[in-house]
């Protein structure tokens, strides 16, 4: 049993308030059940004593054993005489059956020919596939110029090796700039290029964190980061921020697990688009600073403000005042993916020892595409406001296209960031990716954004496509969800094996 605990005045705020709903039993055991299944509430975290909990509600003990008994019942709860009791996920084994019955046909194109109900998956590469599996956008405007600017730029280079295992000296002078103007001065020897942002997130956990290691995590999160970390052989630590941030439970998370680094995503966080404030940020890196502990900080979407003239949020670096915050950039949302460049900021010593982890890794970042980056950067503002007057386009188109044709589903409008993070209703959110998929339309479900099989009812939609191919999409997901609703027993739920 894990050694994750929240004591009882803690969860009662978690819970809410319970006490004008009726039985109260219910209304804990159902705010409990949520927490779970969102995430907020980490599996396999010790619940406080059935009396503690009802001090902290003002309830009666009796209230709270029933509740316990209901979730127990359910499989959101276990126990066991003298450990307590702890949250967990219900074992459900559905019998496999083949898909029943058949959908209504949708009006006009909808669905594709070919894509019908039982048919085969769809090729990625047919024309009539939308893939919401991926939110990266397509090189900007002034691509093109960047372009050729840096190739005018390459023979200076061409008569040399080629290898700067740091990157090379002018695009780390302007990622360095680009920091110092958000008000965290900055050196070129504080900068690393590397080989994208999974790649800076691979080298500093190689070099940060040990097997065993205990590392926080949100949930929900990057899934690749996610990925880098397991192969590392790293004790995941999750904290719920589906509703924002709670610090004071991701310090006590930090204390309680003796985490080793902290990895976080506080600008227009992937997938849910949050954006912590400047209290918050303060706090969370007092709380690394007090566990002893590096705080990760992914800043791959902080240029994504959707008015590009909002104040901007303050780096968590400039919080920071004993080299525990690591920052990571990256090219391949503000720029194009296509452009494998991203950075690393951290002190000086730390940034020579990054550029020796790499050495097994690879030697150095493509030259070409680091010059291209240092042109766009250079361009920035133009490319700021190109990106955020497109996302706003489709972010609304999405909205309202959901709006029209699923308005059960549940989401927020973040005010950057380029995905909606959607709760629709019930837990079948692999099934509803399942049959999108064979309808031409590919969704990521919730669970592939969390650390243990949490978030069944939440699915991310990017909003990167043209307006017309997104209300499209939601139409076909309008037909997956009422298959997937049709034909509950069809297909396990992985979140609940």
């Amino acid at each position: 049993m894990s050694t994750r605990y929240v004591s009882g005045p803690n969860l009662a705020r978690l819970l809410g308030d319970v006490s004008e709903e009726r039985p109260v039993y219910a209304a804990v055991a159902r705010s409990l059940r949520a927490l779970v299944l969102d995430g907020r509430l980490a599996l396999r975290t010790r619940l406080p004593a059935e009396r503690d909990l009802a001090a902290a509600l003002g309830v009666s003990r009796t209230t709270v054993t029933a509740a316990y008994d209901r979730l127990r019942d359910e499989g959101y709860v276990q126990s066991r005489q003298g450990a307590g009791s702890w949250t967990a996920l219900p074992t459900v084994r559905m019998a496999s059956a083949e898909p029943h019955g058949g959908l209504r046909e949708a009006s006009g194109d909808a669905v594709p020919a070919g894509h019908r109900y039982g048919k085969a998956h769809p090729a990625p590469d047919d024309p009539s596939f939308i893939d919401l599996g991926c939110a990266a956008p397509g090189a900007p405007e002034i691509f093109q110029e960047a372009v050729a600017a840096a190739v005018d730029e390459l023979p200076r280079y061409s008569s040399g090796p080629g290898y700067a295992p740091a990157g090379l000296a002018e695009l780390r002078e302007v990622i360095a700039d680009g920091y110092t103007a958000r008000g965290v001065p900055t050196r070129a020897d504080q900068i690393v290029v590397t080989t994208g942002a999974q790649h800076a997130f691979t080298l500093v956990t190689q070099l940060l964190v040990e097997p065993g290691d205990a590392v926080l995590v949100e949930r929900p999160t990057y899934p690749h980061a996610l990925g880098a970390l397991r192969r590392r052989g790293a004790r995941l630590v999750p904290v719920g921020v589906n509703e924002g941030w709670d610090v004071e439970l991701a310090a006590g998370a930090m204390r309680q697990a003796a985490v080793r680094m902290a990895y976080m995503i506080p600008d227009f966080q992937n997938p849910t688009g949050h954006l912590m404030g400047p209290g918050d940020r303060a706090a969370l890196v007092d709380a690394a600073r007090r566990a002893d502990a590096f705080l990760v900080t992914d800043e791959t979407f902080a240029e994504l403000a959707h008015d590009p003239e909002a104040p901007r949020e303050p780096p968590l670096a400039a919080f920071d005042s004993g080299g525990r915050v690591v920052t990571i950039g990256s090219a391949s949302k503000l720029l194009w993916g296509g452009l494998r460049i991203g950075w690393i900021r951290a002190t000086a010593p730390l940034a020579r020892r990054i550029v020796l982890a790499r050495e097994p890794f690879d030697m150095a970042s493509p030259t070409l595409d680091q010059l291209i980056v240092k042109e766009l950067l250079l361009r920035v503002e133009e490319v700021r406001a190109e990106r955020a007057a497109s996302l706003l386009r489709g972010r609304d188109a999405l909205a309202g296209a959901l709006r029209e044709h699923l308005p059960g589903w549940e989401f927020r409008l973040p005010d950057g960031g380029m995905s909606l993070w959607a709760r629709i209703g019930a837990p079948i959110a692999s099934r509803v990716a399942e049959a999108s998929e064979r309808l031409g339309v590919r969704v990521v479900a919730g669970p592939v954004f969390g650390a243990d099989g949490v978030l069944e009812d939440y699915v991310r939609l990017p909003y990167v496509l043209p307006p017309d191919t997104l209300r499209l999409a939601v139409r076909r997901l309008a037909l997956a969800h009422r298959e997937a609703e049709a034909a509950p027993a069809a297909r396990p739920l992985p979140a609940y094996v």
